[in-house]
């Protein structure tokens, strides 16, 4: 019988984390590799590229002046990026990871394909579930036939609508904050 790596390293990180106190009813219990988890490693992968190429471009625009200001005066380079770089580019950088968030939020097929599409609510999170994305990517045949599962899911598009409008307008706002305290610095 063929044994999935996923599934057999998820039921030991279960058996271990899941005796904590706090922690245990995230990890206890019985595990499944089409999971939360692999659902978040997936997302976290298919986002770093974007987050880092973004970070990266954000930090090229520090004025080299001022890097070299901050070294001459005695910084070393972990003072120097703190000091110098860090607050002239923390806007960018929240504006980044915030874009980022977006498009692990939309992300709509990998997530559907390793989620394990259980309409189960769990807080476990070797488990399988579904996200709105997902929901609607597999039911919406199936809403065509039925007038109310098709609104049922047109009110799920909305609300994922309404998420990602509350997620660009919280960036806009943390993003503005920086930039006013990254001026002021």
């Amino acid at each position: 019988m063929f044994k999935n790596p996923a599934q057999t390293a998820y039921q030991h990180i279960s058996d271990t984390i899941g005796k904590l106190p706090l922690i245990g009813r995230l990890f206890g219990g019985q595990a499944s590799g089409a999971s939360f988890f692999t659902a978040g490693i997936v997302l976290a992968v298919m986002i770093t590229p974007i987050v880092t190429a973004i970070s990266r471009e954000v930090l090229a625009t520090v004025a080299q002046d001022d890097k070299n200001a901050a070294l001459a005066m005695g910084a070393t380079r972990w003072e120097m990026l703190r000091v110098a770089v860090f607050p002239r580019a923390r806007s960018g950088l929240v504006g980044a990871v915030m874009l980022g968030l977006g498009r692990a939020l939309g992300e709509t097929i990998a997530v559907a394909l390793v989620i394990g599409s259980s309409h189960q609510i769990t807080s476990h999170l070797f488990k399988p579930g579904d996200s709105m994305a997902a929901v609607i990517a597999h039911e919406w045949g199936e809403g065509q036939s039925d007038p109310t599962h098709l609104a049922a899911l047109i009110g799920l598009a909305v609300l994922l609508f309404a998420f990602t409008i509350v997620i660009n307008v919280a960036a806009r706002a943390i993003a503005n904050r920086g930039a006013h305290t990254g001026a002021n610095a």
